[in-house]
């Protein structure tokens, strides 16, 4: 049976609504059931059995059943969970490998870098060996309305999954969509493969009203930035090559993410083999 869910982990109402406008477009787009998750993290010294007796969960409980209501009155069937569990990635992982989970939708409010963490500590432990695609959506304090997409297109699986949810999103409030891809000159040849690129990425999008294909010049995170201005959502794909830190959130992508307009949102699509069998494999050839 193919996975048929869309896991939103949720904390507060705040960073919940945001959440929800996107995985409700998604999930309605791709006949998706979305499954709402807040995680309470227990402390080693409790029994995870105790969890539920010792703990109180009420305002988890409120923030999950507020989510799944409004979920289903915009007529997208969902269903709601409270997890136990030590970690709230390790919970977040375990619920999606159990639950037929599709995709995970993760919040990010955009905080300023450090050296240890990319996106955030949570963000970067799910995407290190989640079992299904992940989006991740910068969380900002004002709704967009969506009138048009950006897509930055630099190929591979996450630039398509891009594309995929770009096309959901556009469907979902009829906007129009704009593929681009930045070049370092205007050379007759690179300009003519990049002019392949896109054409390779547009189908991806599937059925979308309206659709601009642009070669742009410069620096890319400083070109895509400026041109996220001309849009109400960015939807950019994780970055390809090399191993967690750069190839699931790289400097690129995290860059255009971290200063675009209006929403981001990420894109990584699954790896058939997980990052640690990766490093295993990588490590033995040196």
């Amino acid at each position: 049976m193919p996975a048929d869910r869309l896991l939103v982990p949720v904390a507060n109402p705040e960073t919940a609504d945001r959440l929800l406008d996107t995985a409700i477009d998604i999930a309605t787009d791709r006949d998706l059931e979305i499954l709402v998750l807040s995680v309470v993290t227990v402390p080693m010294q409790v029994p995870l059995g105790e969890a539920r007796r010792r703990f109180d969960v009420d305002d988890q409980k409120d923030l999950v059943n507020e989510a799944v209501e409004r979920t289903r009155s915009d007529g997208v069937s969902a269903t709601g969970r409270i997890q136990f569990g030590r970690s709230v990635a390790e919970s977040v992982r375990g619920v999606a490998d159990a639950e037929d989970v599709a995709t995970i939708l993760l919040g990010w409010r955009g905080r300023p870098r450090r050296r240890d963490v990319v996106l955030g500590s949570h963000i970067d432990d799910v995407l290190a060996d989640a079992p299904c695609d992940v989006l991740v959506k910068r969380i900002d304090r004002d709704r967009h309305a969506v009138a048009s997409v950006l897509v930055p297109v630099a190929g591979g699986p996450n630039t398509a999954f891009a594309a995929e949810t770009a096309g959901s999103l556009a469907r979902a409030h009829d906007a129009r969509i704009e593929l681009v891809t930045v070049v370092p000159d205007r050379e007759e040849e690179t300009v003519a493969e990049a002019r392949t690129l896109l054409d390779r990425t547009a189908p991806a999008l599937g059925a979308v009203e309206s659709v601009t294909q642009n070669v742009l010049e410069g620096s890319v995170v400083e070109t895509i930035v400026d041109r996220s201005g001309e849009h109400d959502v960015t939807v950019v794909g994780a970055a390809e090559g090399g191993f967690l830190r750069r190839a699931l959130v790289g400097d690129v992508p995290e860059a255009i993410a971290r200063d675009a307009e209006g929403a981001v949102l990420m894109a990584k699509r699954t790896q058939a083999v997980p990052e640690a069998l990766w490093r295993r494999l990588r490590d033995r050839l040196r």
